[in-house]
């Protein structure tokens, strides 16, 4: 067992009519389904943040939803309030066959830090402890799907690929935010770092 499916936050939030929703992103979910029933190793991540997050718009006052700030790490675009933990936006959509999962890896529940990626937060050095697992079960190759193409997916597979695993987008089953050009810039930087889309 050498490769892993990777299925980055397929969760009600980022479905049509979540609070955060990626235009057509329940689509990707049969695809998903089928992927999984013939994949080695599957891992799903869940972004799980507390009420308040730091990335939340709301936590900054004259802020709205989009909007960048500065953040001790970097840029940060500022969102609506989405997949707070426990709530019914932050769970998977209920098509999604979660018992295929070997891992959940739930991220963004430091309150002070966001973590699009499944592998580190956003200041890019703290990890999840996805690497490890998959060192320890001779994992190498990575394909990923899900939510949302720029964001998740993208840093995901960004540092997957910086970390030395063999990784493949699936375009087809991922759906992107496309802010202001992101789209565009996510898929030749995944391009530029040697992954491959599919």
């Amino acid at each position: 067992m050498t490769h892993a499916l990777l299925v980055i936050d397929v969760q009600n939030d980022f479905c049509p009519g979540g609070a955060l929703a990626v235009p057509d992103g329940d689509s990707i979910v049969p695809g998903i389904n089928s992927l999984m029933a013939d994949a080695p190793a599957v891992i799903l991540t869940q972004d799980w943040h507390p009420a308040g997050h730091s990335s939340f718009a709301s936590a900054h006052p004259g802020k709205s939803p989009m909007e960048l700030t500065e953040m001790p790490y970097g840029p940060q675009v500022l969102w609506p309030d989405h997949c707070i933990q426990g709530s019914p936006g932050a769970a998977f959509h209920s098509d999604l066959h979660i018992d295929r999962a070997d891992l959940i890896i739930r991220k963004g529940f430091n309150p002070a830090i966001d973590s699009y990626s499944a592998f580190f937060e956003n200041d890019r050095t703290t990890p999840t402890g996805l690497e490890g697992y998959l060192r320890t079960r001779g994992i190498e190759t990575l394909t990923l799907v899900g939510l949302a193409t720029d964001f998740c997916v993208n840093y995901s597979a960004l540092d997957a690929a910086r970390l030395g695993f063999q990784v493949t987008v699936r375009t087809d089953l991922c759906r992107a935010i496309d802010f202001d050009g992101s789209l565009d810039a996510a898929l030749d930087g995944m391009r530029n770092s040697g992954i491959t889309l599919a």
